[in-house]
């Protein structure tokens, strides 16, 4: 007897699970990188997929992966359909996210608590949710300054 099919809501969900992984495996491999790896990978550029991991892990809407990327995603589609990796500074910016998360789930030890407080807006960090604010180094620093504060049993 042939299974049912699945329901699109299922088929979301399953995507979003697969996705999610890819997205751990990822910042787990570049913490374990050197920092001259990781600079040769940015400047290489990184694979469209990956931004596409850290929309769905993040429930980012486009027009916010424009913001922190710099990157519109059609135009994230179009490197993913020609098979060419993204420029280095959408790169950068994805390997922040990575290492900002990596940070995050050593403090949270939760991946499902990380990825809520990542995507959540925080009073510490100006109303901001801590992933938008890995545009930057700067606004980088600020969410791993928070993270170390309360890792100390500082701020929440």
């Amino acid at each position: 007897m042939p299974e049912p099919p699945i329901s699109p809501h299922k088929a979301r969900n399953n995507k979003r699970e697969i996705r999610t992984a890819e997205f751990w495996r990822f910042i787990t491999v570049q913490a374990m990188c050197k920092e001259s790896e990781r600079l040769q990978s940015i400047q290489e550029g990184l694979s469209p997929t990956l931004f596409l991991t850290v929309q769905e892990t993040f429930q980012l809407q486009d027009k916010q992966v424009k913001a922190l990327f710099n990157v519109s995603i059609s135009a994230v589609h179009h490197r993913r359909r020609e098979r060419k990796n993204l420029d280095s500074v959408a790169s950068e910016r994805l390997d922040r996210v990575a290492t900002v998360s990596h940070l995050a789930m050593e403090v949270f030890e939760n991946k499902l608590a990380t990825i809520n407080w990542m995507s959540s807006s925080n009073e510490a960090l100006g109303g901001q949710a801590p992933v938008m604010l890995c545009g930057t180094d700067i606004e980088a620093k600020q969410v791993r300054r928070l993270l170390f504060a309360m890792e100390c049993g500082g701020v929440t």
